[in-house]
C-alpha cells in the first residue's frame, strides 16, 4: 500500500522588540491545501519556526495521516539542521557548554521526536524569493506570518 504524501511549507516570524510572533503552515494532501496559523506572545523567531513544523505534523496526526510521507519545506536553517544535529544534542542531553539547557529545549525535543517517529524529508528553500512564474508556497506562507505579526504588534 502506497503511503499518502504530504507537502508542508512552514514559516515563522517575530517582532524582536515586542516579542510577538506568528507561525504558519501550508499543508498539501492530494492537491487540497490547508492553512494553519497562529500568534504567540513573549517568543522568538526560532520558536515560531519550530512551532510551525510541530503544529503541521500534529494536525496531520490528528487527521489520520501519521503514517504519511512528509516533505517539509522551510527557509529556516535552524529547523533544517536540527536533524543533522540530533545525535550531538541527545549525547549532550540538550545541555550547552555553559551547563544550561539549550534554547527552545521543549520544542527541539518535540520536533526531534517527530523526526524519529515519522517519515520526514526536509528541504531548505531560499527565503522571501519572488515567484518566477511558478507557484511559490514559501513566499505565500511568509506573507501570512508577516501579516499576522504586523496585525498583532501594538
Amino acid at each position: 500500500m502506497k503511503l499518502p504524501e504530504i507537502e508542508i511549507y512552514t514559516d515563522g516570524s517575530c517582532h524582536t522588540q515586542k516579542r510577538v510572533g506568528a507561525w504558519a503552515a501550508l499543508i498539501f494532501i492530494e492537491g487540497k491545501k490547508t492553512i494553519l496559523q497562529g500568534v504567540e506572545e513573549d517568543t522568538t523567531h526560532n520558536r515560531m519556526e519550530l512551532l510551525a513544523v510541530i503544529k503541521a505534523i500534529k494536525w496531520a496526526d490528528e487527521n489520520g495521516f501519521n503514517k504519511a510521507v512528509f516533505t517539509i519545506f522551510s527557509d529556516s536553517q535552524y529547523v533544517i539542521n536540527l536533524d543533522t544535529r540530533k545525535e550531538k544534542l541527545v549525547a549532550k542531553e540538550f545541555i550547552t557548554k555553559k551547563g544550561t539547557a539549550i534554547q527552545n529545549i521543549d520544542l527541539v525535543q518535540q520536533i526531534l521526536n517527530y523526526y524519529n517517529t515519522h517519515n520526514i524529508h526536509l528541504h531548505k528553500v531560499k527565503a522571501h524569493q519572488k515567484p518566477d512564474g511558478t507557484e511559490n508556497f514559501n513566499r505565500e506562507v511568509d506573507m501570512i506570518v508577516r501579516k499576522l505579526v504586523r496585525k498583532n504588534v501594538n
